[in-house]
């Protein structure tokens, strides 16, 4: 930290939010609320992403309750364009604020969020504030899945190895992503990714290449995010992003595998159909196993009880990575409606 002084000038800064909205009817609200409620934020631009269902119509009745607020309708994308990335694109376009913060639809702000976000930025020197949303879980499968590819991603994606300048690691959540403006302009802003399916990760690493400081940490209590509301929304979801997530080449995929099944205790427990020895031996190293699984999730700011969901998480994240894999190697991944290209070089690799 550099001083009080400083700190003090950085959390008044003022703040565009820039929210993508395609058929969001059921999250926007909660979303638009938090962000006003924030201090900094002087204007939420809210681009209304060609939806068919209640978005539209409620964005418009919250512009004539909240002053800050601003509904733009985006244009179809252009070709070789994500959606998304034309939405916050055109989203910037129209923002007027030293910082731009860049977050879903389906996050909700905690009160200072913000405020510590400037803060943050200012005792690390730090121009790209991020944060991996807390996690909110109802159903069977959300609570199975979504923890364990969060702890894989932990291990790929670890926030000393990123925030240290030293090294060449990059990542951030598009969930919240709080970037300097005139940083955004210089890096080429979304227009310089506007392919990539990961967008947010490829915006770190255009921040980092140019020698400015990333900050990406944990946002327990600071942005929360309940990702997704369906079976096929999940899988969709993670079919289009786990792929790259886990090194984007086949051969990154079956190391993942390698890594994360249990491979080994699974060949033991079938030997103890023969060998009741090595059916206990099984046993209890699969108990091991979920027992260091429970550990990694206390660690991650999961709720240890979770152990419980770790055989149908070791399914399900193996299923959806194939599915992922396979999604790439035919070079197409879809959502929300949309259709994308993308390339299959990585996947013969």
């Amino acid at each position: 930290m550099n001083d009080s002084g400083s700190v003090s000038a950085s959390v008044t800064a003022q703040v565009s939010a820039i929210v993508p909205a395609r058929n969001e009817e059921e999250v926007i609200a909660a979303c638009i609320r938090s962000l006003a409620a924030q201090p900094e934020i002087t204007e939420i631009i809210a681009v209304n992403d060609q939806s068919s269902d209640r978005t539209s119509e409620i964005l418009r009745e919250l512009a004539g309750k909240v002053p800050q607020l601003r509904v733009v309708d985006a244009t179809p994308p252009p070709a070789g364009w994500v959606g998304k990335n034309n939405a916050v694109s055109l989203g910037a376009q129209h923002a007027s604020c030293p910082w731009l913060l860049f977050t879903d639809a389906d996050a909700v702000l905690a009160e200072g969020a913000i405020a510590k976000s400037l803060v943050l930025s200012c005792e690390n020197d730090a121009v790209l504030i991020s944060f991996s949303p807390e996690q909110v879980l109802q159903t069977w499968y959300e609570k199975a899945l979504i923890p364990f590819v969060y702890l894989r991603l932990a291990q790929k994606f670890s926030f000393d190895e990123v925030n240290d300048p030293a090294s060449n690691a990059a990542a951030a959540n598009g969930q919240f992503l709080l970037i300097k403006r005139e940083v955004y302009d210089a890096i080429g802003g979304h227009a310089a990714v506007h392919s990539e399916v990961l967008e947010d990760v490829a915006l770190a690493r255009r921040v980092k290449s140019a020698g400015l400081r990333i900050w990406f940490t944990s946002g327990v209590e600071i942005v929360k995010v309940r990702m997704y509301r369906s079976f096929s929304a999940m899988w969709e979801g993670w079919r289009k992003n786990l792929y790259q997530l886990m090194g984007g080449t086949t051969g990154s995929v079956f190391s993942e595998f390698e890594s994360a099944f249990p491979w080994m205790i699974f060949v033991v427990l079938l030997i103890g159909i023969k060998m009741p020895i090595a059916m206990f031996a099984g046993v209890m190293l699969l108990l091991l196993r979920q027992l260091s699984y429970g550990l990694a999730l206390s660690r991650n700011h999961f709720p240890f009880k979770l152990i419980i969901y770790y055989l149908p998480a070791v399914f399900l994240y193996a299923g959806v990575l194939w599915a992922s894999h396979e999604s790439y190697a035919k070079g197409k991944v879809s959502w929300k409606g949309r259709e994308y290209s993308v390339g299959v070089s990585n996947a013969s690799k």
